[in-house]
């Protein structure tokens, strides 16, 4: 923001700004300077000499004796020390080296105790010390520790100060006297400059000069600014000129234009004329041929001798003939499928009747498809003549064998319902008297007992008959078998129930362990693969949330995908490697994703593209319908507008991706 507006200041502002800035930071570093040179002269010179002098003066015999007298005495002669202001602490040691007194100003310093450990201390202390030895007359010596203070008097900051605020008023004072002449011998002359270059443009007058004004650039500046206004002065001289020149040339042409103009008026107009005419029959023309073309069946006009006439896009991309090879050619030869109904296009254009045929049958592309062939009878002044038009009606009998399917598997689907109602009763029974059978075996209850002497049976003995005989294993397996069998019969009639098309919010890990429970209870049974001996890997997202769906629909597709996949398995011709599925779900918004995975055999490319087209198959006559994944598809994009993909690799295995929408805003509720 500061780089922004000074680069905005005009030229004397800047220099102004550069010029106090460059003051500013010369009396910073001259006081910087002079502090560290006063600090550095102090601790260096001024402070040591101080020590030693003061040390001599106290290291006299009278003194040194009174001062190792007595602590007192010691503490007297400190005393005396505490105005000095170079001082900042001071020790006195006896003749043991023991510390008699200490002198502290400010705050209190860690001095060493004895006299021993003062060399050791000054190696770790930053100020300046000096140790004296003061003598005695009959006794060993005693010591003064002398400690220099590191800090500079207040009266040499306070002096500093003054002597900067009044360096300060000079450069403030100096700095108004240059900043008036730059204004003077600058800034002014600039302006005056800028003023004029607006002038000549806002007045666009060019005979406006410049004064000289100072000899330096600024002079240069106006004498170039002069200079460029009396060339540009004489351009325009020289310009008005050439218009005036081009004017009278102008005025001789359209002269001339208007003697042109005048004889060859009744010739465009004619022109004129006869271009509109031809345009507007033109774009009639490319109309016409952009419906015919437009249209989605195929459109062939014939004449009377059945040459083509007219051929639309529809036609050429049926035929793989293009327009220009149709025309004027025979039908025959510009589309050979219609040459077998060459007896009816005769009649249609000889009768005018209308001729249809419901249904034909041609290979386009390498695959069949069916065809409804209408033939109309046209008249005009032109002749007569036939239109073709062809009809492609394949989906269309796809979805009505896909609607019969559909009713056959409901059908089947309400027989499976009923039948599961009944094998539910005799089922019920089953399991009802396996139960009493143990109760009536039992010898805890009282009931029997009784029985068992009246008749003079041993219950004790009962029960070792069976136990050897392992009927009590056998009923464990009737019971087992028994509610397995129920527990499928649920499943087949929560399948069976047809789905009230409402989304509910439903846990996507739990559908598809239900999914895998009524697989694995279902898809064993058959003589082609055992669905328990595969290798189930799951992947659940833990953070998944619920997600609505219509459960029943779901858990149908679900079963459907691992049945493709413990069937691609099974058909695998390399068993070196363990059949593996594995379930994911995740999040993937606005989605949520299951992926349905197999090592099975895989698809090819060709399989894969037409793996959701109703009854495509690649499984024997009567083992598939090829409805699952068309079924399948239908649930997951139409019912829940979800998305349904695969991913497959022939050899390696296949992928199936649901996606579900994470909210039911746009899912069908009805």
């Amino acid at each position: 923001m500061l780089r922004h507006r000074l680069k905005n200041l005009s030229v004397g502002r800047k220099l102004l700004v550069a010029l106090l800035a460059l003051l500013a930071t010369v009396l910073l570093v001259a006081n910087l300077a002079f502090i560290s040179a006063a600090y550095w002269i102090s601790q260096e010179s001024v402070a040591p000499q101080a020590l030693h002098t003061l040390g001599r003066l106290i290291a006299s015999r009278q003194l040194s004796q009174q001062a190792l007298g007595s602590a007192e005495s010691a503490k007297t002669l400190l005393q005396l020390l505490d105005d000095y202001s170079p001082l900042r602490a001071a020790v006195i040691y006896d003749s043991n080296g023991h510390s008699l007194a200490q002198l502290h100003r400010g705050g209190k310093l860690h001095l060493p105790p004895r006299v021993e450990e003062v060399a050791s201390w000054q190696h770790g202390e930053f100020r300046i010390s000096q140790l004296v030895e003061l003598p005695q007359a009959h006794d060993a010596p005693g010591h003064l520790l002398l400690v220099a203070s590191s800090e500079l008097p207040v009266a040499f900051y306070t002096g500093t100060l003054t002597a900067s605020a009044v360096i300060l008023a000079f450069s403030l004072l100096f700095w108004l006297l240059v900043s008036r002449q730059v204004r003077r011998l600058i800034t002014r002359p600039i302006r005056r400059l800028e003023e004029l270059s607006r002038q000549v443009t806002r007045e666009e007058n060019y005979s406006l000069r410049a004064r000289r004004g100072n000899a330096d650039e600024i002079g240069s500046l106006a004498e170039a600014f002069n200079t460029m206004l009396i060339r540009i002065e004489a351009r325009e001289q020289e310009l008005k000129r050439a218009r005036d020149d081009a004017q009278h040339a102008f005025d001789q042409a359209q002269h001339l234009a208007e003697e042109t103009r005048h004889s060859n008026r009744k010739l465009a107009l004619e022109v004129q004329v006869r271009s509109k005419i031809e345009k507007k029959l033109t774009g009639f023309q490319n109309y016409l041929n952009s419906i015919i073309d437009s249209m989605p069946s195929a459109l062939i006009a014939l004449d009377e001798d059945l040459y083509v006439s007219q051929w639309n896009q529809e036609a050429s991309s049926l035929s793989g003939t293009s327009l220009d090879d149709a025309v004027n050619q025979p039908i025959y030869l510009a589309f050979p499928p219609l040459k077998p109904y060459q007896h009816l296009l005769r009649r249609t254009a000889e009768l005018h009747q209308v001729e249809k045929i419901e249904r034909v049958t041609w290979g386009i592309s390498g695959q069949p498809r069916h065809f409804a062939l209408t033939f109309y009878p046209l008249t005009g002044n032109s002749g007569r003549g036939v239109v073709i038009r062809i009809d492609d009606i394949t989906e269309r009998l796809s979805l009505e064998e896909l609607m019969v399917q559909s009713e056959k598997m409901l059908s089947v689907g309400g027989l499976a319902a009923g039948m599961a109602h009944e094998i539910n009763n005799p089922l019920g029974a089953m399991l009802h008297n396996v139960q009493n059978i143990r109760r009536r075996l039992s010898s805890e209850l009282d009931k029997n007992r009784a029985q068992a002497e009246q008749i003079g049976i041993s219950l004790e003995a009962i029960d070792q008959y069976l136990q050897a005989r392992e009927i009590p294993q056998l009923l464990d397996g009737i019971q087992q078998a028994g509610n397995r069998a129920a527990k499928i019969v649920s499943h087949m009639l929560n399948f069976s129930r047809r789905s009230d098309r409402q989304l509910l919010p439903c846990d996507l890990g739990a559908l598809v362990d239900q999914a895998l429970e009524i697989a694995s209870n279902d898809f064993d049974l058959t003589d082609s693969f055992d669905f328990k001996s595969l290798l189930i890997e799951r992947d659940f997202d833990s953070q998944l949330p619920a997600i609505p769906c219509i459960a029943n629909e779901l858990e149908q597709v679900l079963l459907n995908l691992l049945k493709n996949a413990a069937q691609a398995i099974h058909m695998r011709s390399d068993d070196s490697a363990p059949g593996q599925i594995t379930l994911r779900t995740r999040m993937a918004p606005p989605w949520a994703e299951i992926q349905v995975e197999d090592n099975g055999m895989g698809m090819s490319e060709l399989v894969r593209k037409r793996i959701f087209e109703p009854f495509f198959t690649t499984k024997e006559v009567g083992q598939g319908t090829g409805l699952g994944l068309s079924v399948s598809y239908f649930i997951i994009t139409n019912n829940h507008k979800g998305q349904m993909e695969v991913q497959s690799t022939l050899g390696q295995g296949t992928c199936f991706t649901l996606r579900l929408p994470l909210t039911a805003t746009n899912a069908y509720t009805g």
